[in-house]
């Protein structure tokens, strides 16, 4: 993976592609078309162009993210290196981490029902019969 260096700077939604927030740059654009994204607490533009040492606030789900860009990249590669574009505030961290548990001790995760299967497709017909009634 190719740093651009430090002098030349890189849209917004190509970096946060290339350091892995987002897995398409289109996604990371409606990120930061949303409001999902701000630099030094203001919205910005997918084009805007970021240069080292910008500070990022990066929304994803229920978590937050207080980033500082610590290299600059147009091209996306492994994660380990990835993770070398960007260094997180420990207080984001630690926030982060703390969610995180309380949500694995409330039982708060997302789980999938997916489609009923047959014995639960009659009991629904079943039940809809009984109300028509």
């Amino acid at each position: 993976m190719s740093a651009a260096g430090n002098r030349a700077p890189v849209r917004a939604d190509k970096w946060l592609w290339a350091a892995r927030f987002y897995k398409t740059r289109s996604l990371a654009m409606a990120a930061i078309n949303g409001g999902k994204v701000h630099l030094n607490g203001e919205r910005i533009k997918p084009a805007r162009k970021l240069v080292v040492g910008d500070q990022l606030t990066v929304r994803k789900g229920i978590y937050t993210f207080a980033i500082t860009v610590a290299a600059l990249s147009l091209q996306r590669g492994p994660a380990a290196v990835a993770r070398t574009l960007y260094s997180e505030s420990e207080e984001s961290r630690q926030a982060r981490q703390l969610l995180q548990e309380e949500r694995k001790v409330q039982g708060d995760s997302p789980q999938r029902q997916g489609r009923p299967d047959k014995r639960a497709r009659r009991q629904i017909h079943q039940f809809r019969e009984r109300q028509l009634k």
